[in-house]
Formats: C-alpha cells, structure tokens, sequence
C-alpha cells in the first residue's frame, strides 16, 4: 500500500524554507469548510490535538532535522481512510492561519485511492 502521506518535491521544498523560518512543523487537516479542508502547516505543537485527532504520519523530509507530524481529524479520516494523500503546494492564498500564507502558495491534498 505503501506510505499514507507523502509531499511532492515542491512540498518539500516549502517546508525546508518554513522549517528554516519557524522551527519545528506539524500539519493538521480538518473536515470544516473552508480552509478546513486544506492542511494547515503549524510550529509544531501550536495546534492542540486531542481525543478526536488521528496521526497519521510522521513525514521525513531531507533536510528537516525531525518528522514532521501530520494529523487529521477523526471524521475527516473516516472519509478518507481509503485514499493515500499527497501533500502539494499550489499558487494562491491558503489561511491566514498556515504559515505558508504569507507565500502567495498554499498546501493542498491530493488524495488517491488504494489499490
């Protein structure tokens, strides 16, 4: 089946510059609408998970010192357990939360069903 979450090349590339910027990293991706729908890229441990997050992987990205955990919502997984998802950096304003905001370049989901 392989890895459940994995980043493209420009992916990467995006969370060395941010790792360089902010520290340590953390994607979350919630069900809400909006920009919940995106993952947001926090300094790892800013976002709060708890009871009705999942971790679904700890991502390696040569060039960042530590993984870089990647957690989503329960809900948000029983959606999608049956896909593997690509994290992708687009053009574009993501939320103002992210830290890839001030970018002009937002993170998105690709997601693939397995096989």
């Amino acid at each position: 089946m392989g890895d459940i979450v994995t980043v493209t090349p420009a992916a990467a590339d995006l969370i060395r510059s941010l790792r360089g910027q902010h520290g340590p990293l953390m994607f979350h991706q919630s069900g809400g609408c909006c920009d919940g729908s995106a993952p947001m890229c926090y300094p790892a441990g800013e976002f709060r998970t708890g009871g009705s997050d999942v971790l679904l992987a700890s991502l390696t990205v040569d060039g960042v010192p530590e993984p870089v955990e990647f957690w989503m919502s329960k809900a948000q997984w029983e959606l999608w357990k049956h896909t593997r998802l690509t994290v992708d950096v687009v053009p574009g304003r993501g939320s103002g939360f992210s830290l890839e905001a001030p970018e002009g370049v937002r993170f998105l989901i690709r997601s693939h069903l397995n096989r």
